[in-house]
């Protein structure tokens, strides 16, 4: 089968990747699934594994084949998988769980001790096959399509996982903001208006991003481009700031707003990384909010945003492109020129 694979790291995405002739995975072990994938969606993630950004953090053995959410059709199971059959559509959380480790019995997902994680730390799904395992596919409504929900396998529950932790602090009357619109952010403002009566504010740099959250149900949009943010946030909450603030871009400048924006008391949610956060801690004192850091969303997440999904309250907008063009996907996304998800279909 053919294979979207990372060979060594670079900061050129013009040829981050190879297309590479590779064996086709099979159901060898009891729990094992075989998925033909139909949809691998393109994170920001996959430009940061190109870069080497992960490699300190977690084993990376390369070559490797990138590509964590994933969602097709199950083509083989191992002897003792009852969830899902030959021919049934699925999405794949993208991390394989031992389920025998005290965070596997606590139901974090994220924090199993000997997880492997698609496209980060095992071989992925920018290729045709995908190996994977009963505990991390989820069989699908049959109303949805693999290739229309793949992206819901990272960027959804990320996006989810955060926004259900902040509706949780969310009263009516609250004011939130989403701070940048692309891939995560057009999603977890979508769950943002349909799980709360939040007030909510999108932050952008594009036009076309503020166009998109502004259909998806955003009170107001702010472009940092031409207005100063915290004066404009201060003005739409009376001076009260965000009760909860999700940061999607997770830059400097972004994490910055945080003690200028942020309500006394509230949360400033970094989802996106790539900067850093500088903040004297008096600052935190005086306002008594929080940074509170965000990872993928646990596998029952991942259903939860399936059903959110099938009840037509989050919709995913979404570019498709071909095996072949990976690196073409990479250098757009690095320079900001897909909206919402791209999407791979080997």
């Amino acid at each position: 089968m053919q294979a979207a694979r990372l060979h060594e790291y670079t900061d050129d995405m013009t040829e981050g990747l190879s297309i590479d002739e590779v064996d086709r995975p099979h159901a060898t072990g009891a729990s094992d699934v075989i998925v033909e994938v139909e949809g691998a969606g393109w994170c920001q993630t996959d430009n940061h594994i190109i870069e080497g950004m992960w490699a300190e953090y977690v084993p990376q053995d390369l070559p490797m084949t990138l590509g964590h959410e994933n969602a097709g059709t199950v083509v083989e199971t191992g002897e003792d998988v009852t969830l899902v059959s030959e021919g049934d559509p699925v999405i794949c959380h993208p991390v394989q769980t031992c389920g025998t480790c005290r965070p596997c019995r606590l139901g974090e997902t994220m924090y199993c001790e000997n997880d492997a994680f698609n496209g980060l730390t095992t071989d992925g799904g920018f290729a045709e096959y995908l190996h994977t395992s009963e505990r991390s596919v989820i069989p699908l409504p049959s109303d949805v399509q693999p290739i229309d929900i793949a992206p819901h396998a990272d960027a959804g529950i990320t996006a989810y996982h955060a926004a259900k932790k902040a509706v949780a602090e969310l009263n009516p009357g609250d004011h939130a903001v989403v701070i940048g619109v692309g891939g995560l952010g057009h999603i977890g403002l979508q769950c943002l208006n349909a799980m709360s009566a939040a007030r909510i504010t999108a932050v952008d740099l594009k036009q076309s991003a503020l166009d998109l959250a502004d259909g998806y149900g955003a009170d107001h949009v702010i472009n940092p481009s031409e207005v100063d943010v915290p004066a404009e946030i201060e003005g739409i909450t009376d001076g009260n700031g965000a009760a909860q603030v999700l940061d999607f871009v997770g830059e400097d400048v972004t994490t910055g707003y945080a003690p200028d924006i942020t309500a006394a008391g509230g949360d400033h949610h970094i989802i996106g990384y790539g900067g850093h956060v500088h903040e004297p801690a008096q600052a935190l004192v005086n306002g008594e909010f929080s940074f509170v850091g965000n990872i993928v969303g646990r596998y029952a997440e991942l259903q939860e945003l399936v059903a959110l999904v099938e009840q037509g309250d989050v919709d995913l907008h979404t570019s498709r492109y071909g095996l072949d063009d990976v690196n073409t996907v990479a250098e757009k996304l690095e320079h900001g020129e897909i909206d919402g998800r791209a999407v791979i279909t080997p």
